[in-house]
């Protein structure tokens, strides 16, 4: 994806142009101080704890991100307002524009991070039942992320594969109508579930999903890398190897981050 930024937490110009018309207007100052951390600084100080791990407190202040906690504030209050989900859909119609997104078919994943209890963790069954929380990833056909959802380690995969999918977008930018369903659906064993083939196929999707008890070797692999390949960047992120957050809407937070960052980074590919 080219050459890793030495200090990946800077905000580049090119992207905060595509974020700052999304941000809500700031209220007024209920308390007379210093002067309001200007939005883009703010946002470098999230990005900065998203890749280091750093806890909120440790906020280096000799880099004016801001407090850790006015970082803090600034991320949930984004993700209530949809900002991100709004960034992700800008940068799904660039891909479309320009024909990079591929329809032709998606792949489905659901990995695990580890981390405290909270309202989206269980008991992971792949980790000696540790709690965590599972990242749902549903991508194109090329590993471009199409909609994440967190869940606790302990979801069954398959109950998550049609939220997952009602999550995609209706994606513009051709002249054809906005497009949210690819061909085929490529999924592991997990998934192998014959109710939830038939809904796929109500909805013009063709299920191809690895079967239970056969021998080992699904025969996907060549599919499937796209999004092995993509669930390793949001876990290139220290933050969101390992969870970190109690509350489960300031992690999801950082995953609607993460993501329009993984789908920026095929955007400026286009460039």
């Amino acid at each position: 994806m080219g050459k890793r930024q030495s200090r990946p937490w800077i905000v580049s110009d090119e992207l905060w142009s595509l974020i700052e018309p999304l941000l809500p207007k700031p209220g007024p100052k209920l308390v007379a101080g210093s002067p309001r951390v200007p939005d883009r600084q703010a946002l470098c100080g999230i990005l900065f704890v998203l890749h280091t791990g750093i806890q909120w407190e440790y906020l280096p202040q000799e880099l004016s991100f801001g407090s850790g906690m006015t970082c803090w504030r600034r991320l949930a209050a984004r993700n209530e307002a949809g900002v991100w989900e709004k960034l992700h859909l800008v940068l799904l119609k660039k891909l479309r524009s320009a024909k990079q997104l591929d329809w032709s078919r998606a792949v489905i994943d659901s990995p695990c991070a580890g981390g405290p209890a909270g309202p989206k963790s269980g008991p992971s069954p792949v980790d000696r039942a540790r709690p965590g929380s599972k990242h749902h990833v549903f991508t194109d056909g090329q590993g471009i992320p199409l909609a994440v959802s967190l869940t606790g380690g302990n979801r069954n995969d398959v109950t998550q594969l049609l939220p997952l999918l009602d999550k995609v977008p209706p994606v513009a930018g051709l002249v054809a109508r906005p497009r949210r369903r690819p061909d085929m659906l490529f999924a592991e064993r997990g998934y192998d579930h014959d109710k939830y083939r038939r809904l796929l196929w109500q909805r013009g999707i063709r299920p191809v999903i690895a079967e239970r008890g056969q021998p080992h070797g699904s025969g996907l692999g060549i599919f499937r890398w796209a999004v092995e390949r993509t669930i390793t960047w949001p876990h290139g992120f220290r933050r969101l190897r390992i969870r970190g957050e109690q509350r489960d809407d300031i992690h999801e937070a950082f995953l609607g981050l993460a993501t329009c960052l993984i789908t920026h980074r095929h955007v400026r590919r286009l460039c």
